[in-house]
């Protein structure tokens, strides 16, 4: 049976869904083929991942706690064997993967900066909660108040740094443990909300699914990159090429489908056009979500620098998302002065620094130094 959110409101998700569209190209409308995989991704999870929850909760002696520690374990560390064997497949890598690409993918990346942080926030999270397709798995485990959304920010900023840290998706990197910690997660949620006799399957398919999963490994490459466009960031053919490579294996180690890994822009921007083109529109949850997340900046400013934070949000907001976003979301227009500050600074330092010998070196040192202000700001050090 197809969820009846699948395309329940065409006309919205169509004009939601134009910019993606127009920037696909020729060829972007999906085929029959392709609108029955939608369909019917709705309802298939992340199996290897599902069946290892099952085999840990049946395994006597092991618990679902147990499972960030086990597969924190190294190669050579004793696990038991349901474990083993799932590690052993996460660490076989794809045919298609090349090193040299995914360095300079989380390279790219980090030297993006302080402009990352923003599209990652205001352009990639807040423009996912524009539609009501994932977001009940959120506000039924409670990731929704001020403060978890602050919690759930800086969680995601830890995942992400962890995954560009030079030599993070390695067997033994950081990046690549915690990618897997948090396809854990998605498998422990997805079972829990299941087995809830008050998910509403026949509405929303399975909690967590191949469709959302693959639309939101789109908001950290596809959409990442173009909204780091609209802030005037300089983003070559080989960077966006290795960005792409980079959160292609991220979403190969979290289980998601290869058919909807892709490898280039255009293939990304048209999958997206899919995806939002058949996404029901915002709802009560997008409105708090994104209330949540403008409020957030509340949790860690004071005074007048409270007052700006907030104001830099909607501005920037409504920079990279537009007026109908905005509406849609609840949240008040405000005039887009920040983010065209960010072009003029980007044309300066993006463009123009990072042109020079040496500029490279610099947008990453420069990076990093926002990264920590950013930390910092939110009363936290910021991880080696």
């Amino acid at each position: 049976m197809v969820p009846t959110r699948f395309g329940a409101d065409r006309d919205w998700g169509e004009r939601a869904a134009r910019p993606l569209r127009l920037l696909a190209g020729p060829g972007a409308e999906p085929t029959e083929s392709e609108i029955a995989a939608l369909r019917a991704g709705l309802n298939r999870r992340d199996e290897p991942a599902a069946a290892l929850v099952r085999a840990v909760r049946e395994t006597p002696g092991l618990g679902v706690r147990d499972l960030h520690r086990l597969i924190a374990a190294g190669p050579d560390e004793p696990v038991p064997e349901i474990v083993r064997s799932f590690l052993e497949a996460a660490r076989k890598r794809p045919a298609w993967l090349d090193d040299g690409l995914l360095a300079r993918g989380a390279e790219a990346c980090r030297a993006f900066g302080l402009d990352a942080g923003l599209v990652l926030a205001y352009g990639s999270l807040l423009g996912g909660y524009r539609t009501g397709a994932a977001l009940e798995p959120l506000v039924r485990t409670g990731r929704l108040s001020g403060g978890e959304t602050l919690r759930r920010i800086r969680e995601t900023s830890l995942w992400w740094r962890a995954v560009t840290a030079p030599g993070g998706l390695a067997p033994d990197g950081e990046g690549f443990k915690t990618t897997l910690r948090v396809r854990m997660m998605h498998a422990l949620v997805n079972a829990t909300l299941e087995a809830d006799p008050s998910w509403d399957h026949a509405a929303r398919g399975l909690p967590i699914n191949q469709y959302d999963q693959a639309s939101t490994l789109g908001v950290f490459s596809t959409s990442f990159l173009l909204h780091l466009r609209l802030l005037g960031v300089r983003v070559t053919g080989d960077d966006a090429r290795a960005v792409m490579h980079l959160w292609c294996y991220v979403g190969w180690l979290l289980g998601v489908d290869e058919r909807w890994l892709p490898h280039t822009e255009r293939l990304g921007r048209r999958q997206l056009y899919h995806f939002l083109s058949f996404d029901p529109p915002p709802d009560a949850n997008s409105v708090a979500l994104a209330r949540a997340l403008i409020a957030m900046t509340d949790e860690f400013s004071t005074g007048g620098r409270r007052v700006y934070e907030r104001e830099r949000a909607l501005s920037v907001s409504a920079w990279l998302l537009g007026p109908s976003a905005m509406r849609d979301l609840g949240l008040p227009w405000r005039p887009p002065w920040y983010g065209v500050t960010r072009v003029a600074a980007n044309l300066l330092v993006s463009h123009g620094l990072g042109r020079l010998p040496g500029g490279r070196a610099r947008l990453l040192a420069r990076g990093e130094r926002q990264a920590e202000a950013q930390f910092a700001r939110w009363g936290a050090a910021l991880p080696a």
